[in-house]
């Protein structure tokens, strides 16, 4: 195993913010008297409702019309107050400390807003810690699409098949693979009933700083 870049994907590797934007669709669900399983939403989660909707599909269940920009702004206000103590997952600020130790070059890869997620960067104090960010809008297509991926190794000036990529979600990693990239999965609350048989590793964060720290000591 060796690579010259390490790519991590942000909501739900690096802060666990997945598990509050599903209980405040889960509510929404709930007040209409219907239930959003896991194994439904997390067909959208590392990508966007162009996979599949959980709007659509509510709709489609109770027949209605919703006022969408009204209840986003009432979920956006929720998913803000349950993460409001919230800091980086366990293990990540190992990791990175253990890849920053010999200069390895470090990126976010997110289909999430820049607004979103340099706003947490900066937060939590791990905007240091990378040398590029990636999000929505950086580049044509967001994940399942391999495109955010490239656009991190172009900017990194690191071949594709060079690069880490570490990833939570099933369009993450067929973003990654897509790209031509190597593919760890750290599953959270929201992904862990999924099937990531064609990643080439799958684990905890902390579980994973032992075969980064091998790595990066051959490489020190």
């Amino acid at each position: 195993m060796a690579f010259g870049a390490v790519l991590f994907d942000f909501d739900g590797v690096l802060v666990d913010t997945e598990w509050a934007i599903y209980q405040s669709w889960e509510r929404v669900f709930e007040a209409h008297g219907q239930c959003l399983p896991l194994a439904f939403y997390t067909r959208c989660v590392g990508s966007d409702f162009a996979t599949w909707s959980p709007k659509t599909h509510l709709e489609e269940l109770t027949g209605l019309d919703f006022d969408w920009q009204g209840l986003d702004a009432v979920r956006q206000g929720e998913i803000v107050r349950d993460l409001a103590h919230e800091r980086a997952m366990p293990g990540v600020i190992d990791m990175l400390d253990q890849l920053g130790s010999i200069g390895m070059p470090c990126a976010v890869v997110s289909s999430s807003s820049h607004r979103w997620v340099d706003g947490w960067l900066e937060r939590l104090g791990l905007a240091g810690y990378f040398q590029a960010v990636v999000c929505r809008g950086d580049a044509p297509r967001i994940k399942p699409a391999p495109d955010l991926f490239l656009e991190a190794a172009r900017r990194l000036a690191v071949a594709a098949g060079d690069c880490l990529v570490i990833e939570d979600s099933l369009n993450g990693l067929t973003a990654a693979k897509a790209a031509g990239m190597q593919a760890w999965v750290v599953p959270n609350r929201v992904t862990a009933g999924l099937d990531f048989a064609m990643a080439d590793w799958e684990g905890t964060m902390t579980e994973a700083i032992p075969m980064i720290r091998r790595v990066t000591d051959r490489e020190s």
